[in-house]
């Protein structure tokens, strides 16, 4: 048994002739004949009567035409999908990031990236980076963005972006007055920090031991944006990623320049040769795009 031989089984079904299923196969008449016998000898029972001239499917026939029936609209199915992609209207896309970019950056991303193709699926989820480098690893996610403690063996990756910290604090504190906010400026301020294990925050931490300020600290979040609605209710000040600020300069926060700069670094991870596929570099390249125009922080 072979495709060929089934092929004009099922093409003698849907025409009803031997003639008509020649044309539909791009053959001759006997050699439509020929497969059709072929097909009945590999299955040891008949597939058709012979009644005057025509072809009856048997009920064996019609049994057998069943399962080959379900098999073709796999078939079907298969290459409707082959189309989907290779046609790039249609696909799906799973995307992980961290808090910071996943509620600003990345849905102006996807956005973007539906102008081009507005039949793709794309699921987003919100994590940590830790648990983001995780998925990606573990193949869950085909494109992963993450701050740079993450740790980046074993994993593809490629930097996105280095971002420079903006110090935040509610309307009427007196860091208003200042123009840059310096570690010094800290001294006896009660703080809101970012978890101890973010590189923004021991590059911050460092800064003003060596300046020889010792903030207050009031409360550690791991998400920058968490940071701005603390700040917003006047929890304290902090230091927090331009990212994560959307919206927040309207509702009260006031952001400075901080000196020395404290920079937010993030990377793009990839499963294994995910960063080939036309899907995840059409989103990588939306990614660039809308970081490059992203809205002004309204200092």
């Amino acid at each position: 048994m072979n495709f060929r031989q089934i092929e004009a089984f099922r093409a003698v079904i849907l025409s009803g002739t031997v003639s008509r299923a020649a044309e539909l196969m791009g053959v001759t008449q006997p050699n439509v004949s020929r497969l059709v016998g072929e097909l009945e000898e590999a299955v040891g029972f008949a597939l058709f009567d012979r009644v005057k001239g025509r072809l009856i499917p048997t009920p064996e026939g019609q049994a057998f035409y069943r399962d080959v029936d379900q098999s073709f609209r796999g078939l079907d199915k298969l290459r409707s999908s082959a189309a989907r992609i290779r046609d790039f209207g249609s696909g799906h896309i799973r995307v992980a990031s961290l808090a910071a970019a996943g509620t600003t950056i990345v849905p102006r991303a996807v956005r973007k990236f539906r102008e081009s193709f507005p039949s793709a699926i794309v699921t987003l989820s919100i994590m940590t980076s830790a648990s983001v480098r995780n998925h990606i690893v573990d193949g869950e996610y085909d494109l992963g963005l993450a701050a740079d403690e993450v740790d980046l063996s074993g994993v593809e990756h490629q930097v996105f972006g280095s971002f420079p910290a903006l110090c935040a604090f509610p309307a009427g504190h007196p860091f208003a007055a200042k123009q840059t906010i310096r570690p010094e400026d800290f001294d006896g301020v009660d703080y809101v920090a970012l978890s101890p294990e973010d590189r923004a925050r021991l590059q911050f931490d460092r800064l003003c031991e060596e300046a020889g300020a010792k903030p207050n600290l009031v409360i550690e979040t791991p998400y920058a944006i968490t940071a701005c609605a603390l700040i917003l209710e006047g929890v304290g000040v902090g230091i927090v990623n331009p990212l994560a600020i959307d919206g927040f300069a309207q509702r009260g926060v006031v952001f400075r320049p901080f000196e020395p700069a404290v920079y937010f670094k993030s990377y793009l991870l990839f499963r294994p040769d995910m960063q080939k596929a036309r899907l995840v570099r059409a989103f990588v390249s939306s990614l660039f795009e809308v970081r490059n125009t992203r809205p002004s922080s309204r200092l």
